[in-house]
């Protein structure tokens, strides 16, 4: 009677190995296929799925490989097959495997590559408990097949571990230091004069090698797709320290931005879309260590012993008579899966922007005709180009080309996340500028929608009207026990019972704000909140036409006058002489020495009030859609990317809560808390008049900032009876407000965007870097520091 439930455990032990080594499988099949998508789309959902199988992956493997340890303790029965724990014992260098990630993915956030220390002392672990294992199975026929297995899993985990070490900062910050020399700067000035300095020395930096040439030259031409991808490897290995908030020099500085001056909005696009995935797959990926020596012969010896193991185990006789039939299956699916999924990550590596870059090389000059399959990598990048499409706005006055890039092809998002403070105050739907989106596609969509949203506004509707017949009946009830009772002193008891069943529901929701509270979920409960107002709008080719010249004819202005334009100013600065054209007295007041996120929330207010105010036509159309999007896309910044924008945010949040506590009070006291009208809204706002203003008014006691914008928005109509271009100034000052911002942003944040499908505020930056802007002269006479957090 006593060996049954022992028989049970030992079956239900057994069976738990294979559903584990299942799941481990499983899982890395799913890090494989989905890890690839990180970097085109923030979807919520895909976010979560790889948060969880990451997470999953390593503890499926190690409870997998204890429990096969545990099994080997164990005295086989009669009617087990001759040699289970034997074929069990083999599974344990699979796990291994396992622990080694597919290509796709090595670390999930850039924490996990400055944990490189714990992943290699995790490799010393988990090959003792392989080897393990084996001991305990010994002696054991399968032994060739576990060596060779044991030698691709360990490979596999010392790629990644290598990996994670590569993408660490500390690895970053030492691979952009050049060796100590012991030259002079005079020295190098009279071996350049002697021509003794070549043509083009060979550069060397991190894991790849590129021919460095003297001096970086744009050819007078339109780039071609295979000079996009070249230009961006290069700038991508000469200017790592921009990552780590290193020093470069001069000479690095001047090259980049005379290069960047010359280029095309389009062709600046293409180049920093590229270099951002190069920094992405160094980061994120084993890409950078496939692409050396030490990675291929890794590979190539994983593989084949892969192959091998599997050819021996194919080919070995008797299996069914040796082996569970439900075992042998498990590791053929062990065996197929495995190599399947290493082919896979070939095939996603090979065709790869990286592997077109080391096997091709930067042309010097017009006559080098660079080698022969330049023209095959030229055509199979040209299939990756960015797509655009035309797309009306502006109530059909204008059309603009929007980013239409397929979804497989893309390196990035390619959207422009927005939040519109008077649309979510309000409660209003959601406005689109550019719905990408066919008219049949979105009706489709509503009318599968319509019936859940009718169903939750009955059910909304019925809430409210249980609380109104709840407090009515509260009422009726107390009056007529107050009659009956009189001075009846059990009338009082009567009384305190009927408030203590009334009070029951207030009880429960006074808990529930406790205790949020209390382990301090009240942020991330607002944050979901606000995740459903934010919508996204595909960049335009217009927009960042924009952007891109806008950065451009900074460098027209002097080094001396940015510098002392910065420093003029406490807070934000605004360097563009157009808006200090407008009336300093009482425009620029909302510009200079204002706190940026002040500045940000009052700007986006306003521009809101005059967006709405305005009809488009055909010639402020351009200048106002940039204000819109713009706009949207910092208050997004501020109030949704806090670590982003830490650096700028200062107290943002709560002048944020106390402007929608007084937006939400007003439209209470005006009825039209549930317009759902944005137009409306705006008008009853502009409807205020201000005699005094409301900085005057209120003080220091509240931060809200809904009526001071409402003051800026009748300041920036003004322009309008000056006979002034006020869009093109508004569009203006939020470029300002998106350089600071980039200038400024913080770096662990910015990079970690990148997995997350990407923001514009990435290219900016990177624009901004290789323009030679928003830089620190350093002491030293040769280097330059990036003030580009």
């Amino acid at each position: 009677m006593v060996q049954v439930p022992s028989r049970i455990k030992d079956v239900w032990d057994a069976w738990n190995i294979r559903g584990m080594i299942i799941l481990s499988l499983s899982i890395q099949t799913i890090l494989i296929i989905f890890a690839p998508l990180r970097k085109r789309t923030p979807n919520r959902f895909l976010v979560l799925v790889m948060w969880l199988s990451y997470l999953l992956a390593d503890w499926s493997a190690n409870f997998a490989i204890g429990l096969i340890a545990k099994n080997q303790g164990k005295e086989s029965k009669p009617e087990d097959p001759p040699q289970d724990q034997q074929l069990m014992a083999l599974w344990a260098p699979f796990l291994l495997l396992h622990l080694g990630g597919p290509d796709t993915i090595t670390a999930y956030s850039l924490e996990d590559n400055a944990l490189w220390h714990r992943h290699f002392l995790g490799l010393s672990l988990q090959a003792i408990s392989g080897a393990y294992v084996v001991i305990q199975s010994l002696p054991n026929t399968l032994w060739v097949i576990i060596l060779l297995l044991f030698v691709a899993g360990t490979l596999k985990y010392l790629e990644r571990t290598i990996a994670l070490y590569l993408a660490s900062s500390d690895k970053f910050r030492g691979s952009v230091l050049k060796l100590p020399d012991s030259d002079s700067d005079e020295t190098h000035r009279q071996e350049k004069e002697e021509g003794l300095m070549h043509h083009s020395d060979i550069y060397t930096q991190g894991n790849a090698t590129q021919q460095r040439p003297l001096k970086l030259e744009k050819p007078d031409r339109d780039l071609t797709h295979l000079d996009i991808l070249q230009f961006a490897f290069w700038f991508f290995n000469n200017f790592k320290s921009l990552m780590v908030n290193n020093i470069f020099s001069y000479e690095q500085r001047d090259e980049s931005r005379e290069f960047f001056n010359k280029l095309k909005p389009e062709e600046a696009l293409r180049i920093l879309e590229m270099e951002l995935g190069f920094i992405y797959e160094g980061l994120y990926t084993k890409v950078s260590v496939l692409h050396t020596w030490v990675g291929a012969v890794t590979r190539t010896i994983a593989l084949g012993s892969l192959l091998s193991a599997f050819c021996i185990f194919h080919y070995r006789p008797k299996k069914s008579h040796e082996f569970h039939g439900a075992d042998t299956v498990i590791t053929y699916t062990l065996f197929l899966v495995g190599i399947a999924l290493d082919l896979a990550s070939l095939l996603m590596i090979v065709p790869s922007d990286w592997t077109f870059a080391v096997i091709s090389r930067l042309n010097e000059d017009e006559v080098d005709s660079g080698s022969r399959i330049d023209p095959q990598i030229n055509w199979f990048l040209g299939l990756k180009r960015l797509q655009w499409k035309k797309q009306e706005c502006c109530e059909g006055k204008v059309h603009h080309k929007v980013l239409n890039t397929t979804f497989l092809l893309q390196r990035w998002a390619g959207s422009i996340k927005q939040f519109n403070f008077i649309a979510y105050s309000g409660k209003a739907d959601i406005q689109r500028i550019h719905d990408t989106k066919s008219r049949t596609r979105r009706c489709v969509w509503n009318a599968i929608l319509l019936i859940f949203i009718y169903i939750i506004n009955i059910l909304k509707k019925l809430y409210e009207r249980i609380v109104i017949w709840n407090h009515k009946l509260h009422q009726f009830i107390r009056d007529v026990i107050n009659q009956w009772s009189g001075k009846n002193p059990v009338g009082r008891y009567v009384i305190l019972t009927v408030e203590f069943w009334f009070m029951i529901p207030h009880f429960f929701m006074f808990i529930g704000n406790y205790i949020t509270e209390y382990i301090g979920i009240n942020d991330l409960l607002d944050q979901i909140i606000l995740i459903r107002a934010v919508h996204s709008e595909p960049l335009t080719k217009e927009l960042w036409g924009f952007i891109f010249t806008q950065l451009q004819a900074r460098l027209k202005l002097p080094d001396k006058e940015r510098r002392k334009t910065k420093s003029r100013r406490k807070g934000w600065a605004s360097g563009n002489r157009e808006l200090e054209m407008a009336d300093p007295e009482q425009l620029m007041r909302y510009i200079a020495d204002v706190d940026y996120d002040r500045s940000l929330i009052l700007w986006h207010i306003a521009t809101e009030l005059c967006y709405q105010e305005e009809a488009s036509t055909k010639e402020n159309c351009d200048d106002r859609e940039f204000s819109k999007m713009l706009s949207d896309y910092m208050m997004y910044l501020l109030i949704m990317q806090p670590k982003l924008m830490s650096e700028v945010a200062g107290i943002g949040k709560i002048r944020f809560r106390d402007t929608l506590a007084e937006a939400e009070r007003f439209f209470k006291r005006r009825h039209i808390e549930n317009s759902r009208d944005v137009e409306r809204a705006c008008r009853e706002i502009r409807s205020v008049k201000i005699e005094i203003h409301p900085r005057e008014v209120k003080g220091n006691q509240s931060k809200s900032l809904l009526f001071e914008a409402r003051a800026l928005a009748k300041e920036v109509n003004k322009m309008k009876d000056r006979e002034e271009n006020m869009w093109r100034v508004v569009s203006q000052v939020w470029m300002e407000l998106l350089f600071q911002a980039a200038c400024n942003c913080d770096a662990t944040a910015r990079m970690e965007q990148l997995s997350k499908g990407g923001e514009l505020i990435n290219f900016v930056w990177l624009a901004v870097a290789h323009l030679g802007l928003g830089v620190q002269l350093s002491s030293s006479e040769n280097e330059t520091k990036l003030d580009v957090r």
